[in-house]
C-alpha cells in the first residue's frame, strides 16, 4: 500500500514539475514576443520620425512631384496611427514601403537631390533603419513561430489551453523598396 502511494505521489509531483516549466516556458516566450516587438515598434517610430525630413527635403527640389510626396505622409500617418496587433500593422507597413521606394525613385531624377548632403544622410539613415526593422522583424517572427509552436504541439497546448495562451500573427512585410520602381514623369 505505501510503495503504491509513494509511485503515485511520485508520478503526480513529475506532472506538477512538467506543468510548472512548461508554464514558465510560455511566460518566457510570451515576454521574449513583447521585447522583439517593443525592438521592431522603436525602429519603426524611427522610421516614422525621419519621412517628414525626406519629405521636405525632396519638396525643395522636386515640388511638382507633390501626389507622391502627400501620399507619402498620409501612408506615413496612417501606419503610425495603426497600433493594432502586429500582424494587423502589416499591410500599412507594407504600403508605406512601396511608396517609399516610390519617392526614392522620383529623387534619382534628380541629380541636384541626389548630390544633397542633407538627402543623402535623410537616405542612408532611412536605409540603415529598415535593415534594423528588417532584423527586428525577423528575431520577432521568430519568437512568434516558437510561441506557436508552444501553442500547438502536444503536450504544451495542453497547458497553452489551460491558461489561455494564444498563437500569434506574423509580422511580414514584403521588401518592394529593393526592386525596382517604375515612375511616368
Amino acid at each position: 500500500m505505501i510503495p503504491s502511494i509513494i509511485a503515485i505521489a511520485f508520478v503526480l509531483l513529475l506532472f506538477l514539475i512538467w506543468l510548472a516549466v512548461t508554464f514558465n516556458r510560455l511566460v518566457s516566450v510570451r515576454q521574449h514576443l513583447k521585447e522583439s516587438w517593443s525592438d521592431v515598434d522603436v525602429e519603426l517610430k524611427r522610421r516614422y520620425n525621419l519621412i517628414p525630413n525626406l519629405v521636405s527635403t525632396v519638396k525643395g527640389y522636386a515640388a511638382h512631384e507633390r501626389e507622391t510626396l502627400e501620399r507619402v505622409v498620409e501612408l506615413r500617418n496612417h501606419a503610425q496611427a495603426n497600433q493594432g496587433r502586429p500582424d494587423r500593422q502589416s499591410g500599412d507597413e507594407q504600403a508605406l514601403v512601396s511608396e517609399l521606394g516610390r519617392l526614392m525613385a522620383v529623387a534619382e531624377a534628380y541629380p541636384d537631390l541626389k548630390a544633397d548632403a542633407n538627402f543623402r544622410a535623410l537616405q542612408e539613415e532611412l536605409a540603415n533603419t529598415e535593415d534594423r526593422i528588417a532584423a527586428g522583424r525577423r528575431f520577432y517572427n521568430g519568437n512568434v513561430r516558437e510561441m506557436n509552436q508552444l501553442c500547438t504541439t502536444v503536450p504544451s497546448n495542453i497547458v497553452a489551453n489551460l491558461f489561455g495562451f494564444k498563437t500569434e500573427g506574423f509580422f511580414e512585410v514584403e521588401s518592394t523598396a529593393r526592386e525596382p520602381v517604375s515612375t511616368t514623369f
